[in-house]
């Protein structure tokens, strides 16, 4: 667990409930944890969330890794990373098994435990809740972190909901790369109206329907024609994927130098 910049008191844990951390959903959830509580370690990341347009927490690149599993997800409808789960539970759970409470290592007070990612999910059933550790595999040998791991599974279970860890074993690569790599393209570009943005996505797909060359060179094409600067046709192209308008799998690396037919389902275009 990371060190925090500053001693944790019983105040400072009356302060952040104040802020509003660890309450509400969608774009107005706060997360209980900041990366700014801790020191920069050069892990820590920030990103603005296609479902919740709002920013998100990550702690480590594991983090952010999944997040993005869950942002290509179409049944994922709310991501609350860094939940905060209630003290008084995870206390009664540790006196119950035996377990020493996680504890500020300075000040010595049972810190708010958290889960690093409640997610919501659309059923046809209705919304359904899945809270998800996420940890590296090697971390899994060490004891005290299955104890911790003990009280956030009883916490969970307790509640009917199902818990679950997640390792980089279980993370899909290609995956995760291409949804890196469309991530910022999922919204609209701001130096532009949104009326002649949705008139050159439009026209993207009347060049791919016609195309048939690389992605790059029809991007390039693009720009060239409507005499935009370089780039612009293919951040068109990417807003167009992420946005599933023009699908692709997902799950094979898109490379630009790839032709226009190997890549996108041809139903789509």
């Amino acid at each position: 667990m990371a060190k925090r910049k500053t001693i944790l008191t019983e105040k400072k844990i009356s302060e952040m409930e104040k802020e509003g951390r660890g309450q509400g959903s969608g774009e107005c959830y706060k997360p209980w944890i900041n990366i700014q509580d801790f020191p920069s370690q050069g892990l820590a990341t920030r990103g603005k969330g296609w479902k919740t347009n709002r920013i998100h927490q990550f702690l480590s690149k594991l983090e952010r890794d999944y997040f993005y599993v869950l942002e290509w997800d179409s049944s994922v409808v709310d991501i609350r990373e860094q939940f905060p789960l209630t003290r008084e539970d995870t206390l009664f759970i540790a006196g119950q098994k035996g377990i020493k409470h996680p504890t500020d290592p300075k000040s010595n007070v049972p810190i708010v435990m958290t889960t690093d990612f409640l997610i919501t999910v659309d059923k046809p059933s209705g919304a359904k809740h899945f809270a998800r550790t996420i940890k590296p595999s090697k971390d899994l040998e060490n004891a005290r972190t299955i104890d911790k791991f003990e009280i956030e599974r009883s916490y969970w279970t307790d509640r009917g909901i199902d818990w679950g860890i997640v390792t980089e074993k279980e993370l899909p690569k290609n995956l995760i790369e291409n949804v890196e790599w469309l991530h910022s393209s999922y919204f609209e570009i701001n130096a532009i109206t949104p009326e002649v943005f949705e008139m050159y996505v439009n026209q993207m797909k009347s060049f791919i329907k016609k195309a048939n060359t690389s992605i790059v060179e029809v991007a390039v094409m693009f720009d060239q024609t409507h005499q935009l600067e370089n780039g612009f046709g293919l951040e068109i192209l990417k807003h167009l994927i992420a946005r599933k308008k023009l699908r692709v799998d997902i799950h094979k690396k898109i490379h630009t130098h790839l032709w226009i037919q190997d890549i996108f389902d041809p139903e789509s275009i």
